[in-house]
């Protein structure tokens, strides 16, 4: 384990790391138990490897979804477009079940929930490969089964609100 000097300031260093845009997902599976729909919006995601075809995301350790995710088999990845920002805001607060109130789903074809939704400038079907522990989040490595992408503008964050699509105005926090 490494130290950071005394004088590293954490909240400095978020806003620093705000200065590098992210496109905007929201990743969707299925609660093991009851098959209850979980869901929530990541600007952690990238790419891993081509072959095989891996990605990555990453979620807090205090997030309440963290359980869901560490044990569902698959789960999928939406790429959000430029105007599907209330789409990201809706799943970045409140309650599992409000996330999902007036959204349509449908399957993937391995079977993960996935979003209804045409608007979607990619997804990704994610066989749930590898987790690793690391400061206070999880990197969830999936490996991909199925994707598609479509041609929309994407939905860019940065500086903690949305902002650099052409057809996307800063608005309040996620």
């Amino acid at each position: 384990m490494t130290a950071e000097p005394a004088d590293f300031d954490a909240l400095y260093f978020r806003s620093a790391l705000g200065r590098f845009p992210t496109g905007v997902t929201v990743i969707t599976t299925e609660a093991r138990e009851d098959h209850q729909p979980i869901g929530l919006t990541i600007s952690s995601f990238n790419s891993v490897s081509l072959d095989p075809p891996l990605v990555l995301w990453t979620l807090t350790k205090t997030a309440s979804s963290l359980v869901h995710f560490q044990h569902s088999e698959r789960y999928v990845i939406h790429v959000l477009a430029a105007q599907q920002r209330a789409l990201a805001r809706k799943f970045a607060r409140g309650s599992q079940a409000s996330r999902f109130e007036d959204v349509e789903l449908t399957h993937a074809p391995n079977g993960a929930l996935m979003l209804d939704d045409p608007q979607c400038t990619a997804w990704f079907e994610c066989y749930n490969h590898s987790q690793v522990e690391a400061g206070d989040h999880f990197i969830f490595i999936g490996q991909v089964e199925r994707c598609h992408r479509g041609s929309g503008q994407p939905l860019v964050y940065h500086a903690g609100d949305f902002d650099l699509t052409p057809s996307a105005k800063p608005l309040s926090r996620l």
